[in-house]
């Protein structure tokens, strides 16, 4: 691609704050199929982010979501992921001059290494949909949350569900994984059903799948099956979604079993043969 065209792609009006990092950078830290400093951006819309704030970054890829949080909010950022080395994520982190606050950890979201309220914020980018549709994962994370923290997710999503079959016209580009993709509506349902969080925001961003078709353009230029789905869809099913929970200080947690404590006692195998 040509590079001005990327640059342009980039520069959005809509995300002034992302818009002021090197497109060369932004493309490179790339680790899924959304620009993450737009989403982090408006995410942080939505959040109380305070200097000094200890936030976990949840999924966080090439930590360029940490970093960003990091240089223009003034957190602390713990930068977790399972799939994406903590050593590049570290280098990435001093060549942006940021390793004294951005810390870049290895783990997975269903056993993660913190204390209990040890976080002021949790964010999640294009990442929670992979484990946080599971009914108790939500229980799980709120604890390393302080109570009256909040909870932040955004990424791609449905504008609405659709039952059954898969509409036409995004049938070539669906695949079965893809079914994790729900709305807004369905996240706001999910997250108050126990009333561990009071969901604050669970919207929609405007346009958002042409936002999402701009960053194919950028990143992804030759990925014809998805840019034709979205624009065959124009924001019919397809787009991103944000919602923002705050922990309850009286929610009730369910502590998480780690072991069931049993005694092996030996007992007859067999019922006896009548004489």
């Amino acid at each position: 691609m040509n590079p001005n065209r990327a640059e342009d792609l980039l520069r959005s009006e809509r995300f002034p704050r992302s818009s002021a990092y090197h497109p060369d950078w932004v493309l490179g830290s790339a680790s899924g199929g959304a620009n993450s400093l737009w989403l982090t951006e408006w995410l942080a819309e939505g959040l109380e982010l305070k200097p000094g704030f200890r936030v976990l970054d949840l999924g966080c890829g090439c930590a360029a979501s940490s970093i960003f949080l990091h240089r223009e909010f003034g957190v602390q950022v713990w930068a977790t992921d399972l799939w994406f080395s903590a050593s590049d994520n570290l280098e990435r982190a001093r060549d942006a001059g940021v390793d004294g606050a951005v810390f870049p950890i290895h783990a997975d979201a269903r056993s993660l290494p913190f204390a209990t309220g040890f976080f002021d914020a949790i964010v999640s980018v294009d990442s929670f949909v992979y484990y946080g549709t599971d009914d108790l994962y939500l229980n799980y994370l709120a604890r390393f949350v302080k109570p009256g923290g909040q909870i932040g997710i955004a990424g791609a999503a449905l504008m609405q569900e659709f039952d059954g079959d898969v509409p036409d016209h995004l049938r070539d580009w669906w695949e079965p994984g893809m079914s994790c993709l729900h709305s807004a509506a369905w996240w706001r349902r999910h997250w108050e059903r126990n009333g561990i969080v009071t969901v604050e925001r669970a919207d929609t961003l405007a346009d958002g799948w042409r936002v999402w078709l701009d960053w194919l353009s950028a990143a992804s230029p030759d990925n014809a099956t998805e840019i034709q789905a979205l624009h065959a869809d124009r924001g019919r099913y397809l787009g991103y979604a944000r919602v923002v929970g705050r922990r309850n200080a009286d929610a009730r947690l369910d502590e998480p079993i780690v072991s069931v404590p049993t005694q092996y006692v030996k007992k007859p195998l067999l019922r006896a043969t009548p004489e």
